[in-house]
């Protein structure tokens, strides 16, 4: 399984589809080149998922600020068989865990990546380009969609639409 990473009270939470090969070997999402897309448009608004990576002192004794931390979960917690596209009912079987997991967090804003988080959370089959660049609510939390990591590396012209999602 692949559960989640990050500040347990982190103020952004990411939401990803599902684990891919990676992912399902180190236990954490959002690993590999996708991995470091995010790492690095994290950074680049001055966010990260390790604690102390965002201002360089990983050695520091201070506990590290909620507000400058993610906490990064999936919608699946396991990869399907063959990497394909989760079946309605693999996510209906996780949901309550991605459910438990943002009360406990409770995020002040959650950034949905990719066509499954988004559906999950919002409920909706429209495309995600119909549903980005406007802020969302999922259970009273802001919620923004945007690309995946992974299509934004096949699909490099909407770079720049996931960056001003962000």
């Amino acid at each position: 399984t692949v559960f989640g990473v990050g500040h347990p009270q982190a103020h952004w939470m990411i939401v990803g589809e599902a684990p891919g090969e990676e992912e399902d070997r180190r236990g954490e999402p959002f690993v590999g080149r996708s991995g470091q897309l995010l790492d690095n448009m994290l950074r680049a608004i001055g966010l990260s998922r390790h604690a102390g990576a965002s201002t360089g002192s990983a050695e520091s004794s201070d506990p590290p600020d909620p507000a400058k931390q993610v906490f990064i979960a999936n919608t699946l917690k396991c990869r399907p068989p063959g990497n394909r596209n989760p079946l309605p009912e693999e996510l209906a079987r996780c949901e309550g865990f991605l459910i438990r997991q943002i009360e406990l967090v409770q995020p002040r804003i959650i950034l949905a990546m990719g066509r499954f988080a988004v559906q999950s959370l919002l409920r909706s089959t429209a495309p995600i380009g119909q549903l980005r660049g406007r802020v969302h609510r999922y259970q009273g939390v802001p919620l923004v969609v945007t690309y995946h990591p992974a299509y934004l590396l096949r699909n490099r012209p909407e770079k720049a639409r996931a960056w001003d999602d962000l």
